[in-house]
């Protein structure tokens, strides 16, 4: 049970650190919040600044959770939920590989499929979840980590997503 506690303890600390990166870089990397404002007014989003913000926010808030094993199925939720968005608005054009230039879904795909993997199978032993004995896993956190991870994104691209159409 221990390799699977490590197994499971690297794999929230990867892929939730690399989200949360992903936020952090949304704030201060390149152009800053202002070139991922113009970054999502470019790609169809109806309200850049706000949901620059969000994106950003959400990133680090969720990717943080995911990472210490903290509400982790509605973490991975929220990650599954940038993903699909991420997956719908920029790289499912692309294609498949995401060395494809302007990257393919497949990098997007395997990080919210790591994110529902890890809701199902549970946090483990090493995660605040077990510390203060909050039982998710199993069927029903994944269907709280999938229901809500498609739901948000699917209210999020109905609600503000506007692509040019005439591309």
């Amino acid at each position: 049970m221990q390799q699977a506690n490590f197994a499971l303890l690297l794999l929230r600390l990867t892929f939730g650190l690399f989200v949360a990166a992903h936020g952090v870089n949304k704030i201060f990397g390149g152009n800053g919040l202002a070139g991922t404002t113009r970054w999502f007014a470019f790609i169809g989003m109806k309200w850049p600044a706000v949901q620059a913000r969000i994106a950003a926010a959400t990133e680090i808030g969720t990717g943080v959770m995911f990472a210490a094993g903290f509400l982790t199925p509605l973490a991975a939720s929220a990650i599954i939920s940038v993903m699909v968005v991420a997956i719908v608005t920029v790289h499912a054009k692309v294609g498949f590989f995401v060395f494809k230039p302007d990257q393919g879904w497949e990098y997007c795909a395997s990080i919210a499929i790591a994110a529902f993997a890890v809701a199902t199978m549970g946090p483990g032993e090493w995660s605040i979840d077990h510390a203060a004995n909050i039982s998710f896993d199993g069927w029903s956190a994944a269907l709280i980590a999938a229901g809500v991870g498609l739901l948000g994104a699917a209210a999020q691209l109905a609600v503000s997503y506007r692509p040019d159409r005439t591309s």
